[in-house]
């Protein structure tokens, strides 16, 4: 019975003394600290370590390891429960550092030291436990180095146990200096810690979403708090993510920004693409309820019905059709008349084949500040449309002039069309112009270069036809024009046998205009 007593009191002192060794402040700080789990896609457990919160309303940091593959993650607070991982708010791969937030509003948390630890100064290292005071571990600041400039990194006498990575290092007030970082050295005297600021500074922008540290792990990826990064990064997303995540992260976005019609409207042209029509309407009419900019959203409201209209015609949808659209490009433009708004009901005049009150409005545009080669071209296409060719070429001219020479290769398209309607109008010398021309832009495009030899040979300039006929064969040799070309030159002028030979390997590649020639020539 004695011995069972004394047992008793001399576990009771040990105790007593162990607990006596741990600061004041670690019973509440121990609150903050937490265990963090994550999984892969079949739920399996893919890496665990420490965090702890860093505010009231779940922010928290930790180590990044166990992030990377990761497609869910969770925390074990000191009380056991379990609270989900709702999103990554920063990271750093060279550091093991994260910043995330934590599905808990109402959580213990600890502050940040307002300066950093000095060489020489006492640290404690406070460990994650379950409904009980861990036993805090202290040790001396042996060194403190900066690094980007601000942010210090510590080597310390305390032990770096892997297990114990992302745990808080605290200074004697219990404020957080950093997270450790287990031993690279597999010395189990030293341990080392980041500085805490460095992972709460920590933040997405418009480009986050393509940096490779967060592309390495599936969990969400904060949206930013600046609204313009915010909207750079739901454009960025949009080439990234699969489907699924793409429309998760524009709910997300439009949780975050209620209030802004963007998130809306991104939604809305996700929901048309997938024949979703009326999801789509009725966000766009609450884009246009909560626009700051009217005059946008209904542009943008026109503009998905337009597009709708022009490649999915084949699903009809009750309410909307071009006539739809053009109300609301009209009303966009009663808001803020805006020449470009203008342009895109001439666009929508043009798909209902009304093609004079469309030239009437591009017209209207070559004397505003939207005056380019595109106006000058699709007023153009009006006029041919009406069978006016002439009035067309006489646009197709403005176009180009709207370059200077030497032409660059945006100028490319306009003499390319401009140089096909010379020759239906026979104004030969233009076309052949327009070519060499743009041949000089596009030097090895084979097609190009049939297209001149084409119109060489019907001017009866055939030595020029032969000879860019060549070059097309030459940059190509799978280019059947330029076999068919050669080998009626060299029919015309006489060199049958070799004119046949070629007239016959362009239609063995296919070309179905050999054949009227081998009739004529044989």
């Amino acid at each position: 019975m004695k011995r069972i007593l004394l047992i008793s009191i001399t576990l009771l002192t040990f105790t007593t003394a162990l607990l006596a060794q741990n600061p004041a402040w670690s019973k509440k700080a121990a609150q903050a600290v937490f265990t963090l789990k994550t999984f892969n896609a079949e739920g399996t457990l893919l890496g665990s370590s420490n965090g702890f919160f860093i505010s009231e309303d779940g922010m928290a940091v930790g180590c990044f390891a166990p992030f990377r593959n990761a497609q869910r993650a969770v925390v074990i607070d000191a009380q056991g429960k379990e609270w989900p991982v709702e999103c990554i708010m920063g990271a750093n791969d060279m550091y093991d550092v994260a910043k995330f937030q934590v599905g808990t509003r109402k959580a213990a948390w600890l502050p940040l030291a307002k300066t950093d630890a000095p060489q020489g100064s006492s640290v404690w290292l406070l460990p994650y436990a379950v409904k009980k005071e861990p036993a805090c571990k202290q040790g001396t600041v042996s060194k403190a180095e900066l690094f980007q400039g601000s942010y210090s990194y510590y080597t310390m006498t305390i032990s770096g146990d892997e297990q114990l990575s992302g745990c808080p290092v605290l200074n004697n007030n219990g404020e957080v200096l950093g997270l450790l970082q287990p031993s690279a050295d597999n010395q189990q005297s030293t341990g080392y810690a980041v500085s805490v600021r460095f992972a709460t500074d920590m933040k997405t922008n418009g480009l986050s979403m393509s940096d490779p540290t967060l592309k390495s792990t599936a969990i969400d990826k904060a949206i930013p708090d600046d609204y313009d990064q915010a909207l750079l990064s739901l454009y960025m997303s949009a080439s990234i993510m699969d489907a699924a995540q793409y429309m998760n992260f524009i709910n997300r976005f439009i949780q975050k920004y209620p209030n802004a019609a963007d998130g809306y409207i991104y939604r809305a042209r996700q929901y048309a693409a997938d024949g979703s029509f009326a999801s789509a309407d009725a966000d766009m009419k609450q884009a246009v309820k909560v626009a700051d900019k009217k005059d946008d959203a209904h542009y943008q409201y026109a503009q998905l019905i337009y597009q709708k209209e022009l490649y999915q015609s084949n699903l009809p949808y009750e309410g909307w059709s071009m006539d739809r659209a053009l109300e609301e490009s009209q009303a966009a433009y009663s808001a803020n008349p805006m020449p470009v708004y203008r342009q895109q009901q001439a666009q929508i005049l043009y798909a209902q084949q009304k093609y004079a009150e469309a030239f009437t409005i591009y017209d209207e545009l070559t004397r505003s500040e939207l005056r380019s080669a595109d106006i000058f071209f699709a007023a153009a296409q009006c006029k041919l449309q009406q069978d006016d060719k002439r009035a067309a070429l006489a646009l197709l001219d403005s176009a180009v002039s709207t370059f200077s020479r030497p032409y660059v290769k945006t100028a490319a398209p306009y003499l390319r069309v401009r140089a096909q309607l010379s020759m239906d109008i026979r104004r030969y010398q233009q076309a052949i112009n327009d070519m060499q021309d743009l041949v000089a832009l596009e030097p090895n495009n084979a097609t190009i270069w049939a297209e001149k030899g084409s119109y060489e040979l019907r001017v009866n300039l055939l030595d020029q036809a032969k000879e860019s006929a060549q070059e097309c064969i030459r940059l190509d040799a799978t280019n059947s024009d330029g076999y068919l070309i050669t080998g009626i030159v060299q029919c015309i002028k006489g060199d049958k046998q070799l004119g046949m030979e070629n007239l016959n390997k362009a239609k063995e590649m296919g070309n179905e205009q050999a054949q009227t020639f081998i009739d004529k020539y044989k």
